[in-house]
């Protein structure tokens, strides 16, 4: 199969086919990755523009990574502290960057929609790294590569998703990725972070994690946005944790040898455990590692690469 889409967008849209193609072009790129010189003259006179409205150490770190090791030029722009401070509307960013003739732009902004306004606008191929509320798409793609690598078949897998569901874009594009790959996907919250219309993408929901435990395959924590404490959706942390917190006994409830996943950063001791984040269950270095992968996939198959990759 070959890719055919210009953009990166958004999970939802994306067939079982165009996830399986990204996620087998991501295993010789991983390979890559622990090799004594991680550099490939793949994309040698191309350029990858990172385009961060929101701070984000991790997710941008990582595509700057994946760009490199494939040989790209990059550049970051902190737009946050320059030009929209000075006034400059998306549009106008994009116009600028268009001028500089990118072949790939990375974008990651707090509008839903963004990084769709881009790809219309832009011919180089966009990556959505979060856009707003609606997709984290290369989040979930990678948090699938993790679960496929110890998982070799997702269908019918029991998948619980804990936390802050109502702020989390990395839930939305795992409910659409896990779906299309037939697992049972479980979401799992406080009622004031647990919306109701998520039902309609065909999950379970649930307020009772400790119900939800037993027979999980994979348990993924999402990140405790503090914030939202302050705007009354929380009693308090401590209750969080003890409701929602991932500990070993809880873990061990599973009566599986459960995969413990987090998207990062982590809140130790609110979300999860140190105790159990340290695990040999835990596999959330790994999808750091496996972040880099994906992005490096995603951006060789925008360029016009196959699935046979030749390093």
């Amino acid at each position: 199969m070959k890719w055919n889409r210009k953009d990166l967008l958004h999970i939802e849209s994306l067939t079982r086919d165009e996830i399986e193609l990204i996620i087998q072009t991501a295993k010789p790129m991983k390979e890559i990755l622990f090799r004594p010189i991680k550099k490939l003259p793949t994309f040698r006179g191309k350029s990858v523009i990172n385009l961060f409205y929101e701070s984000s150490t991790r997710t941008k770190s990582s595509f700057e990574t994946a760009a490199k090791v494939l040989g790209a030029d990059t550049t970051s722009l902190a737009v946050a502290q320059s030009s929209v401070n000075k006034g400059e509307t998306l549009y106008d960013t994009a116009r600028t960057l268009q001028a500089m003739n990118p072949d790939i732009v990375v974008v990651r902004h707090a509008s839903s929609g963004a990084a769709q306004f881009l790809s219309q606008t832009l011919k180089a191929g966009v990556i959505n790294a979060g856009d707003g509320q609606h997709e984290h798409p290369t989040q979930a793609l990678l948090d699938l590569f993790t679960m496929r690598e110890h998982i070799t078949d997702l269908s019918g897998k029991k998948v619980l998703i804990v936390g802050d569901v109502l702020h989390s874009r990395v839930a939305r594009s795992n409910v659409y990725s896990l779906t299309k790959m037939g697992a049972e996907v479980v979401l799992v919250g406080p009622p004031t972070l647990l919306p109701p219309e998520m039902k309609i993408l065909g999950v379970k929901m649930s307020y009772q994690l400790d119900t939800e435990l037993p027979g999980a395959d994979v348990v993924m924590a999402l990140r405790l946005q503090l914030e939202r404490q302050q705007a009354g959706l929380l009693p308090s942390l401590r209750e969080y944790s003890l409701l929602y917190g991932l500990n070993r006994e809880r873990i061990e409830q599973t009566g599986k040898d459960t995969l413990v996943m987090h998207p990062g950063p982590m809140n130790r001791g609110v979300e999860i455990t140190s105790e159990v984040a340290n695990s040999p269950n835990a596999v959330i270095e790994e999808q750091v590692t496996n972040g880099v992968a994906i992005r490096m996939a995603i951006m060789y198959l925008l360029m016009g690469g196959t699935s046979n990759v030749v390093a």
